[in-house]
């Protein structure tokens, strides 16, 4: 295995677990642009959620794609507001998600950055919220880099975010690895030329997600050990 130099990080499902972190978002958002249960029901199968176990399916937009993508999904079923609109009362509703961190990440970031590792993220979520969301968990200091779909570089599973951050830190992307747990994180980052990591903390599982990995691990806090035997 090649040498790491640095880490770029998706967020959901990565960072924080999806399920415990999204499903309840997911829930409130479709109570309230629903009419009526009926309507929130309808609106939740456009997206691949189920409002009572609060699961989402395997292709579900709200997984890896932007807010844009979820808007579109959802804009048939909203007559009379445009997906311009959708687009922005979901991410305002993002930005104020409660996550639930996969691990503790102050004492995973502590011990990263004591072996002189860059850290990154690249999230299809905006950049506003990914912000918002890392300074809560008070981890924000960590980062030398953070992207979302609307800074510029583009969104997964394009190359774009994990490219900059090679740019950004300096680093050759053939010694950064891209961390995540959908393939679309898997596929920006070996378009980029990196390591590729899956983590089991989002809705994918082993077998999904181990013929683009170069690892499966079963969380982001297995990183300190991997690192050492890399």
């Amino acid at each position: 295995m090649r040498a790491i130099d640095g880490l770029i990080f998706d967020k959901d499902g990565t960072l924080f677990d999806f399920r415990k972190s999204w499903g309840g978002w997911a829930r409130g958002l479709l109570s309230n642009m629903a009419r009526d249960m009926s309507h929130a029901d309808e609106m939740a199968h456009a997206i691949g959620f189920n409002l009572k176990s609060g699961d989402f399916t395997p292709d579900s937009p709200v997984i890896a794609a932007t807010a844009a993508d979820i808007a579109l999904s959802l804009s048939p079923h909203i007559p009379g507001r445009s997906v311009s609109e959708i687009t922005s009362h979901i991410n305002e509703a993002a930005a104020l998600a409660h996550m639930e961190e996969a691990v503790p990440l102050r004492p995973l970031f502590t011990k990263l950055k004591a072996k002189g590792l860059k850290i990154g993220l690249a999230t299809n979520d905006t950049e506003v919220a990914a912000r918002a969301h890392l300074a809560a968990h008070d981890v924000i200091d960590f980062f030398d880099f953070i992207s979302g779909y609307d800074t510029g570089h583009g969104a997964k599973p394009g190359p774009g975010m994990c490219q900059a951050f090679a740019r950004t830190t300096r680093l050759s992307p053939s010694r950064c690895a891209m961390v995540g747990d959908s393939l679309h994180d898997l596929h920006s980052g070996k378009a980029a030329g990196m390591v590729t990591i899956a983590v089991l903390t989002g809705i994918a599982t082993r077998e999904d997600l181990a013929p683009d990995a170069d690892v499966v691990l079963d969380n982001i806090g297995a990183l300190p050990d991997w690192l050492e035997g890399a």
